[in-house]
């Protein structure tokens, strides 16, 4: 590869990435660090940030696209076990929704970009 990729990518652990763990900790403690300049992908290729997307309409590899409704499947079956754990602080109802966003977003990646 020629560092000239031109397809937008799915960082490999959405949801666990920098932005997200970055964000949390300045809410929390008023701390910001820097991230990375370059992620891990869906695919396997390390790639710049700026040429990954969360967003399925984005995402042009279709390896991110396979991982992504992967995970978003997994998302969904988790979230709906949790929910239904006792003393779990989301309801099974709050569960079953958030599985079906999971669900929503996993078949808007399946489907061709």
């Amino acid at each position: 590869m020629d560092g000239r990729d031109p397809h937008v990518h799915v960082t490999e652990r959405f949801g666990q990435d920098g932005v997200a763990v970055r964000d949390m900790m300045a809410a929390a403690f008023g701390l910001a660090g820097d991230l990375p300049s370059r992620v891990a992908t869906g695919c396997g290729l390390r790639v710049p940030v700026a040429m990954t997307s969360p967003r399925p309409d984005r995402v042009t590899c279709l390896a991110c696209r396979e991982h992504a409704r992967r995970e978003h499947l997994r998302l969904a079956e988790q979230v709906e076990r949790l929910a239904r754990m006792p003393g779990s602080v989301v309801s099974p109802a709050q569960g079953r929704a958030a599985a079906d966003r999971h669900r929503d977003a996993a078949r808007r990646f399946g489907a061709p970009g």
